[in-house]
């Protein structure tokens, strides 16, 4: 079995690689915001996404073209909620919050995915997930207020506050609808997500172009990051998302998305020379722990799976 098959089959390795992208996407998407527009920057990122699949699958996509037919609202509903309405709130957010209350917004998710899990397929979380989430949710509290339950309480909700909120709820919608994918190889449905995506947001964007929002001249380092939030958050984290909710189901899968603000305070250390505290030690503890727990849930493999379509090779 090659390296990548034995990658592919373990959920927890990849939902904790999205994470690192993701987290990755949200400290680069905060600098880059300011040079390109929020909505222009989901749109670019979408579409370059799109082209790089497509000059992979582009064989496979025409070969599916009846089942993309006939499943084209469930991948429009799919496409809207992750790479289209998602990830513009998301950067259009990042211009108007603080990157402590955009983490603490962000980790909400967990709670979402369940409350769609109830509201479609009245799943309820297990005792186990729940108090995972609880867990990894005060590990979270804990990082971004820098230990001092005080600083909780001045922290106030604002436009971009309710956006990362709304953000999340419809990746919520997106997490838990991805059951209902149909059968199609994982390259494929990324790239058609990714094309549907980037045509909802060209007229966004150009509403967004007549408010008077201008690219700023390129640099190199406007270029790479462009590069990056284009490769790693968008096709790598996509296919690599996509295959743990399909192993572990969404329930299971959302206490994952308490590790993103967790990566990106590590590469804030990294990248931006942030010192860490003690409260990161203990919260990053807390979060790993949730994490283990609400993803070791003792319910049957088969209840938590995603009952999606075997995917094709």
């Amino acid at each position: 079995m090659s390296p990548s098959s034995r990658l592919y089959d373990r959920p927890y390795l990849l939902l904790t690689l999205t994470s690192l992208f993701w987290a990755g996407n949200a400290v680069v998407g905060r600098a880059t915001v300011h040079l390109i527009p929020p909505v222009a920057l989901a749109t670019i990122r979408c579409s370059l996404a799109f082209l790089i699949l497509l000059l992979f699958v582009w064989s496979t996509v025409r070969a599916e073209m009846p089942v993309i037919r006939q499943h084209v609202g469930i991948l429009a509903v799919l496409a809207f909620t992750s790479v289209g309405a998602f990830n513009a709130l998301l950067y259009w957010s990042l211009l108007h919050t603080t990157a402590i209350n955009a983490s603490l917004m962000q980790s909400t998710g967990p709670l979402l995915i369940g409350l769609w899990s109830l509201v479609f397929f009245g799943e309820p979380l297990t005792r186990r997930q729940f108090g995972g989430i609880l867990v990894s949710l005060i590990g979270i509290l804990t990082i971004v207020s820098g230990g001092d339950v005080s600083r909780l309480a001045s922290l106030s909700l604002n436009i971009g506050d309710i956006a990362v909120l709304v953000a999340i709820s419809i990746y919520g919608v997106y997490s838990t609808l991805l059951r209902k994918r149909p059968a199609m190889t994982a390259l494929s449905f990324a790239a058609v997500i990714f094309g549907m995506g980037a045509l909802m947001l060209v007229p966004v964007a150009f509403a967004e172009y007549l408010t008077g929002a201008r690219i700023a001249p390129l640099t190199p380092g406007a270029v790479g990051a462009l590069t990056y939030v284009t490769i790693f958050p968008s096709i790598l984290a996509v296919l690599c998302y996509n295959r743990g909710v399909q192993l572990i189901g969404a329930n299971r899968s959302g206490p994952f998305l308490h590790l993103v603000p967790l990566f990106a305070a590590i590469l804030a250390v990294i990248f931006l020379g942030e010192r860490p505290g003690w409260h990161h030690a203990i919260g990053a503890i807390l979060v790993v722990g949730g994490v283990f727990i609400a993803g070791t849930s003792r319910s049957s493999a088969a209840k938590n799976r995603v009952a999606a379509p075997a995917e094709r090779s």
